[in-house]
Order: structure tokens, then sequence, then C-alpha cells
């Protein structure tokens, strides 16, 4: 935050061709100072967020953004600081409203990785310090800027930890949140239904003394089905539900009229060319689709989103920007794709009695991560593909953990700063600091990531490397981004 203030007062804003709305009302000196401190948090897609939560859906790419994160904002403005607004106006408070919450909902979000580590890979240290990593995500300058990634973060890691830990209903109310915050929470219902087919094929492959103890097996399918169905109805309903409300208020008859529009804000629409609700009565062209699904109709007109559609030459630098994390992530599904061939084959549906003696049962190549590997590789294939591959680091930094666990593996493996004292070359699998691999001490260790920076000329090319990535990414996302200049 101190940085971010530092560079937006150093630094002269570019003149970007943003979505830059005018402000309705005069500011007082209280709303400067907040703008002055924070002002570098509400720049790019910042501004649709905050935007949304003060005047709604006013205009129709507005609805690119989902609703969580926004209606957040607006509960935190108008109730905790409610009593400032004598001081600020409303959009100061939702600055602040934004800066408050992306705190608490990034501290929740490593807490909730951590605690998720502990449970796939079994090893406190290297969730530890995965959990440290993340919080010195390349991705940081949206998890502290009005951008939904914090909340969605938090939401996500929650929901697979709970997941992780049996709590199914719990954990698909915090998935069904999280789409809610982003559309790509949608795939997170591939996470249950997984679980469910996996435990449905072991218990299939059990002795047959066992299997007269099941259920019936038309039981088992339709107690499978119908759980998958509702978890996955209830993932697939707030974005549903959105779905529904654009095209209500964009498609349906007289919605045009239902309030005042404030006269700046017209002129800013007919400046721009953008649609307000049912503009002159014409319907827009998504409306006359057999599913309408403003989302994708956005993604596609406003922002040219589709498959392969970003691989031209002068986007060579926006894919130089996206090499880091693609490397990292495609590197991690390599490496545990080649430890793991045969049970990456069955999709670890395979019982396997002799399992326990072949393969490692902690670390980041244990048969728990297969599900999160996959996961990663998808969004990184969709990204890569489909999208504007420079947001790829944010995209992945914000909802996957194998980033993190991966760069916490690799520094374990590799740097002999974090191996027991008096091991010169431990083996794989070996924990680091001295702790034992499923023990969770209940001291206060040391910060490893902190130790590498301070021995900085003694780690490894390898460590130098993971570091510079994660220390690099995170400042110049502070300087290039907090003054409209284009970045992840």
């Amino acid at each position: 935050l101190f940085s971010q203030a530092v560079f937006n007062l150093l630094i002269p804003d570019h003149a970007a061709d943003a979505f830059s709305p005018p402000r309705l009302s005069e500011p007082s000196p209280w709303d400067e100072l907040v703008e002055w401190l924070l002002g570098g948090l509400s720049r790019w897609d910042a501004e649709h967020f905050l935007f949304i939560a003060e005047h709604g859906y006013l205009y129709e790419h507005n609805c690119a953004f989902l609703p969580l994160y926004p209606l957040s904002l607006w509960a935190v403005a108008r109730g905790a600081l409610w009593p400032l607004r004598r001081l600020l106006r409303l959009r100061s408070r939702l600055l602040l409203s934004a800066v408050l919450l992306n705190s608490l909902f990034s501290a929740l979000a490593a807490a909730a990785l951590y605690e998720l580590g502990r449970v796939v890979l079994r090893r406190c240290r290297v969730a530890l310090l995965a959990a440290l990593l993340f919080s010195l995500s390349p991705a940081n300058v949206f998890m502290a800027a009005a951008y939904s990634e914090s909340a969605f973060a938090f939401l996500a890691f929650a929901a697979m930890w709970q997941l992780e830990k049996g709590q199914s209903w719990l954990s698909g109310l915090l998935f069904s949140l999280a789409s809610g915050a982003r559309a790509n929470g949608l795939i997170n219902a591939g996470f249950f239904l997984y679980s469910r087919g996996k435990r449905f094929a072991l218990q299939l492959q059990v002795g047959p003394g066992s299997l007269r103890k099941l259920p019936l097996l038309w039981k088992q399918v339709l107690s499978l089905a119908s759980s998958a169905v509702l978890m996955s109805a209830g993932i697939f309903l707030p974005f549903a539900v959105f779905q529904y409300y654009a095209y209500v208020r964009f498609c349906g008859p007289g919605t045009g009229g239902d309030r005042t529009i404030p006269e700046p804000l017209l002129q800013l629409a007919r400046d721009k060319g953008y649609r307000l609700a049912a503009m002159d009565g014409a319907k827009p062209p998504w409306c006359s689709q057999r599913v309408p699904v403003v989302y994708s109709y956005i993604q596609d007109t406003y922002w040219n989103v589709g498959f392969l559609r970003y691989f031209e030459l002068k986007q060579i630098p926006n894919f130089l920007l996206a090499l880091p994390v693609t490397l990292l992530v495609s590197w991690a599904a390599w490496t545990y794709v080649s430890t793991n061939p045969r049970y990456c084959l069955t999709l670890g549906l395979e019982r396997n009695e002799s399992e326990e003696e072949e393969k490692p049962r902690d670390g980041f190549c244990c048969p728990a991560a297969f599900v999160y590997v996959v996961h990663a590789t998808a969004l990184l294939a969709f990204g890569f593909s489909c999208m504007h591959v420079q947001v790829l680091t944010r995209f992945l930094g914000s909802s996957s953990p194998i980033l993190y666990w991966f760069s916490a593996h690799l520094l374990q493996e590799h740097e002999p700063l974090l191996w027991s004292a008096g091991t010169d070359n431990p083996p794989s699998g070996r924990s680091v600091l001295g702790e034992s691999p499923g023990s969770c001490g209940k001291g206060t260790p040391d910060n490893p990531v902190v130790r590498l920076l301070l021995n900085w000329r003694l780690i490894t090319p390898l460590s130098k490397g993971i570091l510079g990535f994660f220390l690099c990414y995170w400042l110049l996302g502070l300087l290039l981004h907090c003054n409209f200049l284009p970045w992840t």
C-alpha cells in the first residue's frame, strides 16, 4: 500500500483508453487525501467494480464483472463505513472498503492455502513456504487493488480445503460463492465430480466379500448422480442467476426508464458508445440467442476474447509477460506426470494395493495433488489459447495452488539453505528445516523466504529465478498497474 502511494505520486499516469466514469460530486479534502493515498488501486478494471458498487449495472459491458465483489464493497461502504459519510463521498468509501476487504481476503487466502497444503501435501513446512510465496505473489497488485482476485482466491482455496476435510456442503457453498465472484469458478465443479467419481470407482474394485456389504449398484449410481447434479447446480447457480438478471435488465421491455440516470453518465455513454439498459428501445443482439448469456457476448464483442484470437505478432510482448507462469505450471504438470505416469493414465481411479510402497505419500507428487495439477493445466490451456494471454499470471495466481506448491517444492528440493542441518544432499521427500514430513510443530519457525532473501548471494540459480520472478512481478505490478501502464 505504501509502495503504490509512492509510485502513484512520483510517476505521471499514462493516458490509457480505459473505463473512466465522471465523478458526480465535488471531492472534499478528505476525498482528495483518500485518492492521493489509495488512487493507484482504482485503475483499469477496478473502475468497473467501484462503478458497479456505486451505480449498479448501468452499462452493458459492466456485466462482464460478476456481482459478489461489488456487493461486498457496497455493503462495507454503506455499513461499516457509514459513519464516515459526512467526511467521504460514496466513491471514496468504496475505495477504502476495497483496501480493507482485500487486505482481509488476501490474509485469509494465504491461511486457507496453508491449511490446504497441510492436508494435501502433508508437509507443513512446504505448505508454509507456499503460503509465504502466495503473500509475495506475482499477481500481488491485483490482490491489493479493487479487483475480485483476493476474494476469489480465499473462497476457492477455502472450498478446496473443506472438500479435502470431507465437508462437502460447506465446500459447495464456498465454491458457489466463488462462482459469483469470477466466471472461472464454474470449473471448480470438477473437484466435486472427480471426488464422487473416484470414490465410486474405488468402491467397485473392493473384494467380493466387501462388495456384498455395499448398497446395490443402481442405488450407488443414483446417489452419485444426484449428489453431482445438486453440487454442480449449486456452483452454477450464482452465474446463472446473474445472466437472468442481465437479461431482464437489458432485454426486458421498459427497463431503460426505471430510474433517472445522471446526465454525465448519459453523456459518457454517448461519447464512448456504451449501451445502456434498453437504450432507444433496441435490444442487444445477445438477447435473441437461444441461450442468452451476456458474459460470453461481452468477452467476444468488447474485448475480442476467443480461441487463438490473441495469436498475433503484435502480442508477442504479452506472451513474454505470461512466459514465466506458463513455464512454471507446464513444468509442474510434466514433473507430476513423469513421476506418476500410471496414476495419471488411470486418472487415479485404479485401486493399487502396493501404491503406498511405490509412490511417495506426501510432497508435491503425492496422489492427492493429481486433481489440482489437472485443474491448473486446464486453466493454463484455456487461458493461453482463449484469453488475453497477459492475464495468465493473475488468472492462475488467484485460482490454483499449484503455482505456489510447485515453487515451494522446487525450493525445497534444490536449495541447500532449506535442508536439514548437517545434511549435504537430502533425498527426495526430505523435509525442510529439519522437520519430519508429517509433523506440524507448534513452535514459531523462522521465515524461509526471508532466510533466502537475506542470503541471496548464496542461494542457487534456480532459487534466484523463482524468487526473482515473484519479486520482479510484485514490484513491476505496483509500478506499472498503479499508473495506468499496461501490465498483466
